[in-house]
């Protein structure tokens, strides 16, 4: 399988020299210290690919959440540290930096390790800062009361997201006294044996609310009869191309677009004296929940490429790649994600979960 990534490998090793020969030339240290430099950064590279092969399963827990961690972080700091290399090469070309800055230069080490600290550890802290996303909806008198709704997707828990950050969004949910929890798909990250070790099912059963969820397409990455196994577990009620009526309000789950047989959304029977919310995990095609009827759609799926500038690319590909949106009279919410694939850090963008207020026929 991993020949399919041979052409990504070849581009990330590129990346690799391009800024090892960089940091080699730029750092002034004797040639001792720049090879325990290079060595330690080539170590850090090589423990991205080791958290996609068995031996994460076969490693202490704390151990593979480390090795996690600072594979998956070493990619993005170094797409930033190309970046910062690249500037300075352009700065070269058109004469406005010194050839001096970039040989053997302790200013510009520093302020590169200066720089790239602050960086990160904004993003660092900006990612464990869950956005609050208030919204109101209308059902049009199709509902007896007014309901609190909160919605979130991409939670992504495994190895990076354990049970204690977990057990933090919980406590967010039940702070807003939901009526019901919407899930978007992708709860699980790509491995469940995190999720099994520490019973995070446990926690999903604190909620204090019905939850509804449909599968996103690291559900299937995981294992989707595993999923299936977990979210009864965890008390979700998983949707998989079916539809429930709860509180006025139907609820339409559609499998992932990775099971290239789900139902079309019109082999649904949806129903236009009920107040319908669908739960799809990729937000593509948004114009076919219009020709349905739909109300409101809620996908996730994006994260808006989690760091810039990869978000110009995600907003490039998506009709919406993050937040509200509307097509006639079907509202639609794309989530950036609760939690996050891969390393933790948000660089223009957020992690958030939603609370929607479904106004009723006694608030009209």
């Amino acid at each position: 399988m991993l020949y399919r990534f041979i052409p990504i490998i070849l581009f990330l090793v590129g990346l690799l020299v391009y800024v090892g020969w960089h940091v080699w030339a730029v750092v002034p240290l004797p040639i001792w210290a720049k090879w325990t430099l290079v060595g330690i950064g080539l170590l850090c590279f090589a423990l991205e690919f080791v958290g996609f092969t068995p031996l994460m399963n076969r490693l202490p827990l704390g151990l593979a959440s480390a090795v996690y961690n600072i594979g998956n972080k070493t990619l993005i700091i170094l797409c930033y540290t190309v970046m910062a290399f690249l500037l300075l090469d352009l700065g070269r070309l058109v004469h406005l930096v010194p050839r001096t800055m970039l040989h053997d230069s302790l200013p510009t080490s520093v302020g590169m390790t200066v720089l790239m600290a602050i960086v990160f550890v904004y993003a660092g802290i900006h990612y464990n800062n869950k956005k609050r996303v208030a919204i109101d909806l209308d059902s049009g008198g199709r509902t007896e009361r007014p309901l609190t709704l909160v919605m979130a997707s991409d939670l992504h828990i495994g190895y990076h997201n354990r049970r204690a950050d977990l057990a933090r969004w919980v406590d967010l949910i039940n702070a807003e006294k939901p009526d019901l929890v919407l899930i978007a798909g992708d709860i699980i990250d790509y491995s469940f044996r995190p999720v099994i070790e520490e019973d995070m099912a446990a926690e999903f059963r604190r909620i204090k609310a019905p939850v509804y969820a449909c599968l996103g397409n690291h559900e299937y990455i995981a294992g989707e009869p595993d999923a299936e196994r977990f979210y009864r577990e965890a008390g979700i009620n998983l949707l998989i191309d079916s539809a429930v009526s709860v509180d006025g309000i139907t609820i339409i789950g559609r499998d992932d677009r990775s099971n290239k047989r789900r139902k079309t959304l019109k082999e649904f029977d949806i129903d236009d004296s009920a107040y319908t919310i669908l739960l799809d995990h990729q937000p593509y095609h948004l114009e076919e929940a219009e020709q349905c009827g739909i109300d409101f759609q809620l996908s996730g799926h994006t994260h808006r490429g989690q760091i810039w500038p990869v978000s110009w690319i995600t907003d490039a590909l998506y009709e919406c790649s993050w937040g509200s949106h509307q097509r006639g009279k079907t509202r639609y919410y794309v989530s950036s994600g609760l939690g996050i694939w891969g390393a933790k850090f948000r660089i223009g963008t957020q992690s958030e979960y939603v609370v929607a207020r479904l106004n009723s026929a006694l608030m009209r």
